[in-house]
C-alpha cells in the first residue's frame, strides 16, 4: 500500500476525519481538487457553532452536533483558534409562532442542549430593536474563525506525517487486494482505507467507485445560499435567528470575531453549483429581515459571498439526516462514505472524526 488510509476532500470535515485516523497511528494522505484546504463548504458558511437544539431526537446532526461542540469549544482553546460563544436568540414574532417555539425548547431538553426561555419584555430588555413576543436563549452558541480552524487542523495532520495534497481530482476508486486503488488524474494510489468526504461531488464520487451498492447512493439537491453584509453596525450583540423554515435554518444575523454584521442564507434551488450573486431577491430578503428587525437599514446591506448547501432532501421537504456509510452499511471492508453534510457539520466536525474513524477501526 502507498498509504494507509485517503480521505478525499479537504473541508473541515475532512480534515477532522484524517486527523482522527493520524491520531489513531495512520499514515493519512488528504487529496483535495481545489488549490487550498477549505475552499469549498467550509468557506462559504455562517461560521456558526451550533447548539444542537433544532435536531431529531438521537439523529447524527443532534448526537454530532452536540459532541461537536464541546470537541470544538476544546480544540479552538488548546490550539489558540479565535472563536467567541456569543449566544444566540431564536424569535417569535407572533402569538401563533409560539407553539413552534415551544417545540423547539423541548427538543433542546431531550438533546440536552441549555435553553432559557424569554418572554417579549425580557427579549426586547436584551434586544431592544428586536421585534418579537418571545424568544429562545442558547448560551452556549458561538462563532469560529474558519480560516484559522483549517489551518490549526492541517498543521496537525502534518505535524502526525499525514500529507495534504492539492490541485488533484479523484476520478474512482476500485477494490484491490485487501485495499483500494484510488485513481487520480495524476495516477493511482492504494491505500487500505477509503473516505469519501467530497462535500458536493460526494455522490458523483461514490457512483465512480466500484462495487458501491447503487441503493445506497443519495440524490443530492444544491441549497443555494446568498449572504448580505450591513454597513455600520447592528444594535445586536448575539445572533439573532428566526423560527426556521422547511429545509433551513433562515435568514438570520451572523456575526464575525470583528463585529461585522451578516445577514442570510436565503434558500434557492439550483441545478448545478453557481456561486454568482443573484441580488434579484433583495426585497424578499430585506422582508424575511424586517419581520424581526424592522429597523433594518435596507440600504446599508451589501452583497457579500453566495454558498451551495448538499441537501438530501429537495424544495418543500424537510431537512434529513447526515448519512454516514460505513463497511456495516454497504459491505465493502475500508470504505466509508459521507453524504449531505451540511449545516451543523462544522460544528459536528470533530464528532464526525470520531464516528468515522471508529468505523473504520471495527
Amino acid at each position: 500500500m502507498d498509504i494507509d488510509s485517503i480521505v478525499v476532500g479537504a473541508g473541515v470535515v475532512g480534515l477532522a476525519i484524517a486527523r482522527a485516523l493520524a491520531l489513531r497511528g495512520r499514515r493519512v494522505w488528504v487529496l483535495e481538487v481545489n488549490e487550498r484546504a477549505g475552499e469549498g463548504i467550509s468557506s462559504r458558511n455562517s461560521g456558526v457553532i451550533h447548539a444542537g437544539m433544532y435536531y431529531a431526537t438521537d439523529s447524527l446532526k443532534a448526537r454530532c452536533c452536540v459532541r461537536g461542540k464541546e470537541l470544538l469549544y476544546a480544540y479552538c482553546r488548546e490550539r489558540g483558534i479565535a472563536h467567541r460563544q456569543v449566544g444566540k436568540l431564536i424569535v417569535a414574532t407572533s402569538a401563533e409562532q409560539i407553539p413552534r417555539l415551544r417545540q423547539i425548547e423541548q427538543q433542546a431538553a431531550i438533546n440536552g442542549v441549555e435553553v432559557r426561555w424569554l418572554d417579549g419584555p425580557q427579549a426586547l430588555t436584551r434586544a431592544p430593536a428586536l421585534r418579537c413576543v418571545a424568544a429562545l436563549d442558547s448560551p452556549s452558541t458561538g462563532i469560529v474563525d474558519v480560516p484559522e480552524l483549517v489551518v490549526a487542523l492541517q498543521g496537525e495532520i502534518e505535524a502526525l506525517e499525514g500529507q495534504l495534497i492539492t490541485r488533484i481530482a479523484v476520478r474512482g476508486a476500485r477494490a484491490v487486494g485487501g485495499g483500494w486503488a484510488v485513481d487520480t488524474d495524476q495516477g493511482s494510489i492504494s491505500c487500505a482505507e477509503l473516505v469519501n468526504a467530497a462535500g458536493l461531488g460526494a455522490p458523483a464520487l461514490a457512483a465512480a467507485i466500484e462495487g458501491f451498492p447503487a441503493a445506497h447512493l443519495p440524490r443530492l439537491y444544491y441549497g443555494q445560499g446568498h449572504y448580505y453584509s450591513l454597513r455600520g453596525k447592528a444594535p445586536f450583540n448575539e445572533l439573532i435567528y428566526p423560527l426556521p423554515p422547511a429545509g433551513s435554518l433562515g435568514v438570520h444575523l451572523g456575526l464575525d470575531l470583528g463585529g461585522r454584521c451578516r445577514f442570510g442564507p436565503d434558500l434557492r434551488w439550483i441545478a448545478q453549483p453557481d456561486y454568482r450573486f443573484d441580488d434579484s431577491q433583495r426585497a424578499a430578503f430585506i422582508a424575511a429581515i424586517a419581520d424581526w428587525w424592522p429597523g433594518v437599514p435596507a440600504d446599508d446591506l451589501q452583497p457579500d459571498f453566495v454558498g451551495v448547501r448538499p441537501k438530501l432532501s429537495g424544495p418543500g421537504e424537510p431537512s434529513v439526516d447526515f448519512r454516514v456509510l460505513g463497511p456495516a452499511d454497504h459491505g465493502l471492508a475500508g470504505l466509508v462514505q459521507l453524504f449531505g453534510i451540511e449545516s451543523p457539520g462544522l460544528t459536528s466536525s470533530l464528532a464526525l472524526g470520531e464516528l468515522v474513524s471508529g468505523q473504520l477501526r471495527g
